[in-house]
């Protein structure tokens, strides 16, 4: 069991965060145990051709938890996490490696998945309230008072110091887990985020009907925005540069086909109902 007592200030400073150098080590794993990763399939079989550059990491696989440092922010580069990893500077050296052959030619997807939990969470904080988010996150997790308390690996009673805590999604992780705070960097949860199983699900092309109505780079736009995502996260899927990805994105929101949700400096653009309706009725 594990349990974290919260104060009146840490329900304040609650924070959410995408960690590429935490979904490294947890893709690392899921690698070396696919039967516990099936969802994850498409992307382990790709993995497991990609040789010493992750065989070398498995040995260190143990460790990793303990040296990574906490996630603290939405938009964190691997290169400013690694600089905060504790363990010997080769470590640091195999992850990036493993990073750039691993993870990263996947990267737009996996954080449009992230992104897209986020944006949900941050809506449900704002509407519900933390009871609601925590009751949420994972089925393991229970809210009572001032405690949050779930199954797993036993790491005792934690009781917050008034920094708050982190909420990090992961897109590798089955279970949550708590990496300790450290350096005035507050602890973290890390929890399975939603809509994965459809993250390696190859994207089905917008019909010709629905092409010929908006054009066919809008019309590819429009059927990636079933979840939130970025401007960022759509040109990474789609290859358009971010001016075009805006410029379309303009016109399917004045058109009532889009809508747009900001968090700190990011704005999630999602198919509204108008949006979805012609998504399922286009040929």
């Amino acid at each position: 069991m594990g349990e974290i007592r919260f104060g009146v200030d840490d329900l304040a400073q609650l924070r959410f965060a995408v960690s590429p150098l935490w979904e490294t080590i947890a893709a690392l794993r899921a690698s070396a145990d696919p039967g516990r990763h099936a969802l994850h399939l498409p992307w382990i079989k790709q993995a497991l051709t990609i040789g010493r550059d992750r065989t070398d990491l498995l040995a260190h696989l143990p460790e990793l938890d303990a040296l990574a440092p906490p996630p603290r922010c939405p938009l964190a580069e691997i290169e400013e996490e690694l600089a905060a990893l504790t363990g010997p500077p080769e470590l640091a050296d195999l992850l990036l490696v493993w990073w750039r052959a691993g993870v990263r030619p996947h990267w737009p997807r996996i954080r449009a998945v992230l992104e897209a939990d986020l944006a949900y969470r941050t809506r449900q904080l704002a509407e519900d309230g933390i009871q609601e988010v925590f009751a949420h996150l994972h089925p393991s997790l229970r809210w009572s008072e001032d405690r949050l308390s779930w199954t797993g690996p036993p790491v005792g009673r934690i009781a917050l110091d008034g920094g708050g805590i982190t909420l990090a999604p992961s897109a590798f992780t089955a279970r949550c887990v708590l990496i300790s705070g450290r350096d005035g960097v507050p602890p973290c949860l890390v929890y399975p985020a939603r809509g994965i199983g459809t993250l390696w699900e190859r994207r089905a092309e917008p019909g010709d009907g629905l092409a010929r109505l908006l054009g066919r780079s809008r019309a590819g736009l429009l059927s990636r925005t079933s979840t939130p995502t970025t401007t960022t996260g759509l040109a990474g899927q789609t290859g358009l540069s971010l001016g075009a990805v805006s410029q379309h994105l303009a016109v399917l929101r004045d058109a009532g086909l889009v809508t747009g949700h900001r968090y700190r400096r990011e704005v999630y653009y999602r198919a509204s109902e108008l949006g979805l309706a012609l998504l399922e009725r286009t040929p």
